[in-house]
């Protein structure tokens, strides 16, 4: 998204350095495409950890390039913040969110397209835009988003367990607008704690509060 403030800090490095060689060797073995999402709560670290893995691989010889969700959303910034406000049910994945056109790119990533057209959203001009993607030499795609643990053709997924009353802090450093003292916003907020309370189920590796990895399988899939 344009406009959107990313600001890698060690604690978001530590988390790379760790994810990284974990997965290294499957994404060189990997034919097609290797795709990998980061999913969790707003200010839970998701753009940064998804920064961090990617500038991790580049240096590794091995070019990322991350999708965020938040360029996916049917409607752009304010009008979505509107809608909300507006009607309660407009909410969450699929409904808000168009997660299908995410998955889609992916599925043309994998398939070995030259380049993707995917949205992208100004977050300051209040606009959806048209962004084409070139895919030559990209061997990783990241998809962030706190949706994006529900997307079907991922060879990793990530989820950040860090909720809404944690990341308090994180909200402020990227504060669009006044969302981080406005009620209506952090109800929002409660309301995505409860619908993806079971994502971290789906997911392969669990960072914890502290930035560590909890969890993560003994075989990454293939």
């Amino acid at each position: 998204m344009k406009g959107d403030i990313v600001i890698v800090q060690a604690h978001h490095q530590k988390v790379a350095r760790v994810i990284v060689p974990m997965i290294i060797n499957k994404i060189r073995e990997k034919k097609r495409m290797y795709t990998l999402t980061v999913g969790g709560e707003s200010g839970s670290g998701k753009s940064e950890i998804s920064l961090a893995i990617a500038n991790e691989l580049n240096q590794n010889g091995i070019k990322a390039i991350i999708l965020g969700q938040d360029d996916y959303f049917f409607l752009p910034p304010k009008l979505n913040n509107h809608k909300r406000r507006e009607n309660p049910d407009w909410l969450g994945p699929d409904i808000e969110v168009n997660l299908d056109l995410l998955e889609n790119n992916l599925i043309e990533a994998i398939q070995g397209k030259s380049e993707i057209i995917k949205p992208l959203i100004d977050y300051n001009k209040n606009t959806i835009e048209t962004q084409v993607v070139n895919l030559k030499g990209i061997k990783v795609i990241i998809a962030e988003g706190t949706y994006t643990t529900l997307l079907k053709n991922i060879d990793l997924k990530i989820f950040i367990i860090r909720d809404w009353h944690l990341t308090l802090e994180d909200r402020k450093k990227r504060s669009r607008g006044n969302e981080v003292h406005d009620p209506f916003t952090e109800g929002i907020l409660a309301v995505e704690h409860k619908i993806i309370a079971g994502h971290k189920h789906l997911a392969d590796i669990i960072v914890n509060n502290d930035y560590e990895i909890i969890n993560a399988v003994t075989e990454i899939p293939e």
